[in-house]
């Protein structure tokens, strides 16, 4: 009996991932499905609640599963992979605040629905969608505003994970200035936080800022 309901498990397992695996027609074996402990959502949801094709989705579930065969990847898995493309910073900490970002149910790991919901509103949602999620990003303690301590973390993050190789050289309180620069423009009524409808309106009248979100919108 207890063999009998493994092949079945195993027979469902292939069901779900199957939708994926159309691009490449391929099959796990049996020892690969009974490792894999996660199991995403059918593709045909998946692509109703995001903006990509059915295409898009099986080749970022691909990706995905590639570096986390288990479906499923937690903080320090993350920091490992995201640290492969910053190797000449520190990127440890922006990679926590972006791992918190993406998890948001706040369970301590990213699915691959968490996973293309946030890259779906990152690379195809609209002006609106990404600078909601960009706020959200900033707003580390989730109470509805961005302090001075909160941008400069992030900022802080950032410069760490770009390391010393940036031209011109930063330096050491380059960060400072320019949170100060940014709450000079955001903050409007000078009560020492950003509300969301706050820095919505001062990113929405920032041409750079306008630009740099433009530069996601053919990644993919």
């Amino acid at each position: 009996m207890k063999g009998k309901n493994r092949k079945q498990n195993l027979s469902d397992a292939r069901e779900v991932d199957g939708s994926y695996d159309q691009l490449t027609d391929s099959t796990e074996d049996d020892f690969e499905l009974s490792t894999v402990c996660y199991r995403p959502e059918g593709l045909d949801k998946l692509q109703e609640q995001t903006k990509f094709t059915k295409k898009e989705l099986q080749v970022l579930y691909r990706g995905f599963k590639n570096e986390c065969p288990s479906g499923v990847v937690n903080e320090e898995t993350f920091k490992l992979i995201y640290s492969q493309f910053f190797p000449q910073g520190d990127s440890s900490t922006y990679a926590h605040f972006l791992f918190e970002a993406f998890d948001t149910d706040k369970n301590g790991s990213i699915s691959f629905e968490d996973f293309v919901m946030g890259l779906s509103i990152i690379l195809r949602g609209t002006i609106n969608d990404r600078l909601n999620w960009a706020f959200n990003l900033y707003d580390l303690n989730k109470d509805g505003c961005i302090t001075k301590e909160e941008m400069m973390a992030i900022m802080k993050s950032i410069y760490d994970m770009m390391g010393k190789c940036t031209s011109p050289c930063m330096q050491d309180d380059t960060h400072r200035e320019h949170v100060e620069s940014f709450f000079q423009k955001m903050d409007r009524n000078s009560d020492g936080v950003v509300t969301i409808e706050e820095f919505i309106e001062s990113c929405q009248k920032d041409e750079n800022i306008m630009r740099s979100m433009q530069l996601f919108d053919n990644v993919i």
